[in-house]
């Protein structure tokens, strides 16, 4: 059985080839001129030579963007590391911080809205009577100040108080007037009667004189 022939165009391409990885392994970088007629019998051109020089840097060229392009891509995931580590830090701190604070992470005071008064003898009248019933009604004191300003705005604490406009009626300024029956028959003439009724308006609908004031801040209106 005959060896089959590579052709003289063959072996001159595998001599290319080979000179070409000699040349990237550093084999005859100090012989760049070393013929290669020892391994397949002719000398290859300067044109060749050059060919696979060329091939190598190109090979070289190749070689470094990968390189770059690794490079990069360690550095991208580095930094979505530290991103991370830090987001999760964040993280901890913000609940920490809630925790410290019974839940929140900006702990508020409530708005001042004016003295609170020591007692209900800081009041007379209808005042008076009204301080006395908003404490009965379960509200402290710190809510007098509000319920002052709101009802001193509605009527001037005026029990016969009348709104031509509307119609309200009263302390309060019940709207109609007869709502305040549900508090008593006298609620024409009764001071406290109207209070009462207003108290539990307000309880129902604000929760308390101070978010009823503020609402009336707002919109002009409770």
């Amino acid at each position: 059985m005959t060896r089959p022939s590579l052709g003289r165009l063959g072996i001159r391409a595998l001599a290319i080839a080979v000179l070409a990885s000699g040349i990237g392994a550093g084999l005859y970088l100090d012989q760049p001129d070393r013929p290669v007629t020892a391994v397949f019998g002719s000398e290859l051109t300067a044109a060749e030579v050059e060919l696979a020089k060329q091939g190598v840097r190109d090979s070289a060229v190749e070689r470094e963007k990968l390189a770059e392009a690794a490079r990069a891509q360690a550095a991208a995931a580095a930094a979505l590391a530290a991103a991370r580590v830090k987001a999760a830090n964040d993280e901890a701190s913000r609940r920490g911080a809630a925790r410290n604070t019974g839940g929140s992470t900006t702990p508020t005071k409530p708005p001042v809205y004016g003295p609170i008064p020591a007692s209900c003898n800081a009041y007379k009248g209808a005042r008076a009577t009204g301080c006395a019933l908003l404490l009965k009604a379960g509200f402290g004191l710190d809510q007098m100040p509000c319920l002052d300003k709101l009802w001193k705005r509605e009527s001037g604490w005026n029990y016969k108080a009348y709104n031509e406009g509307s119609g309200a009626f009263g302390i309060p300024q019940a709207l109609p007037g007869d709502k305040m029956k549900s508090a008593g028959a006298d609620w024409k003439t009764n001071p406290a009667t109207q209070i009462k009724w207003g108290l539990g308006y307000i309880k129902g609908r604000y929760k308390t004189p101070c978010k009823a004031w503020q609402h009336s801040e707002d919109v002009g209106w409770y």
